[in-house]
């Protein structure tokens, strides 16, 4: 409807959203019954804990340090979706007492890249309680990370009144080609991939659904300079405190219902927010992107991403005389990468 009074406009706009919202919840649901249980643990899952949500394939290189980190955040319980790994990510994730194991062997697009098969998940079993949604090459930091995790974070948001926190994706990258890390693979993902583009980031506003797309950074930079709204969209809600009439709509950048978009305006934002370390360009990366061109389970138009992955393949140089070096959420801080809110000061 383009017409007639703004008011019926934004009645008639609400009552799409809803049927939306409800289409994208039943997909979920039938996307559910085809997952298989490997390891079914979520019997422990007691009241107020605090749940992390992911859907992975072959990633052995980054399980180690992604299990580590979240239960160091106070993750008390694992829910993912293994994609037909055949790295042996499966076996070890079977393996882990605070992991609930699924096996998904379909198509990771034809499932909204993973996001029906997590849906089906947020909503049988994160209903109240908070639920963080990340992939496994994201490590999520934010002010005082080190020092007051998840369980302190989540008060402080109950006690603000609000229902999600966003976090920026930052692209790690190391000095040299893509395919050299500058640590072994025992060492933290920052040593391994030291380096990032500290700006320029831009965000706007889309509607109906209020979400924000951010772009910038060093893939729109190296990938994308001609066209760079069709580099990666680098904002995301992974923290919410989920509700089952709630549905991530595109991947973790967008949520139904639109209000909790609201949460998030990307670099600048004076409000509490994060920052999901993106290890993405570890080693494996070019072997990745030369199977994606094969395999075709990425972006909307698989075909118009070719070159893009081509690209990654080669494993080019990613740095340039602008790249910074990371030194902790401080920096990030000074740089307005993350916002801080009343959290630092909240409760000394």
């Amino acid at each position: 409807m383009t017409g007639g009074p703004p008011a019926l406009r934004r009645a008639w706009s609400a009552w799409r959203l809803r049927w939306k919202r409800r289409a994208l919840l039943w997909r979920c649901l039938r996307a559910g019954r085809d997952l298989i249980p490997l390891a079914d643990r979520t019997a422990a899952i007691r009241p107020g804990d605090i749940l992390c949500f992911a859907a992975i394939r072959n990633e052995i290189l980054r399980l180690p340090e992604f299990l580590h980190h979240y239960r160091r955040l106070g993750v008390a319980h694992f829910l993912i979706v293994d994609n037909a790994s055949t790295d042996g990510s499966d076996r070890l994730l079977r393996d882990q007492p605070d992991v609930s194991l699924w096996q998904a062997p379909g198509s990771y697009r034809a499932a909204r890249f993973g996001m029906d098969w997590l849906g089906a998940l947020l909503f049988g079993h994160g209903h109240g309680h908070w639920c963080l949604t990340v992939d496994a090459d994201e490590l999520l930091i934010y002010p005082d990370w080190d020092r007051r995790p998840l369980p302190h974070l989540a008060a402080h948001l109950d006690a603000a009144r609000r229902p999600a926190m966003g976090a920026m994706m930052l692209d790690l990258y190391p000095r040299g080609p893509l395919d050299r890390a500058e640590a072994g693979p025992q060492a933290p993902l920052a040593d391994r991939l030291p380096w990032f583009d500290p700006a320029p980031y831009r965000c706007r506003v889309m509607s109906p659904r209020r979400n924000r797309i951010l772009h910038g950074g060093v893939r729109e930079r190296v990938f994308f300079p001609g066209e760079p709204d069709r580099g990666p969209t680098l904002n995301k809600l992974p923290l919410v405190r989920w509700n089952r009439r709630y549905v991530y709509v595109n991947s973790t950048h967008s949520l139904l219902p639109p209000r909790l978009n609201d949460q998030y305006d990307g670099p600048g934002d004076p409000r509490l927010s994060g920052v999901l370390l993106h290890g993405k360009f570890l080693p494996d990366s070019a072997a990745r992107a030369a199977e994606e061109l094969v395999r075709r389970q990425h972006f909307v138009d698989p075909d118009g991403y070719r070159p893009y992955h081509r690209a990654v393949a080669a494993a080019p140089v990613l740095w340039h005389g602008g790249s910074v070096r990371y030194s902790g959420w401080r920096q990030l801080l000074d740089l307005r990468l993350m916002g801080r809110g009343a959290w630092l000061s909240s409760d000394g």
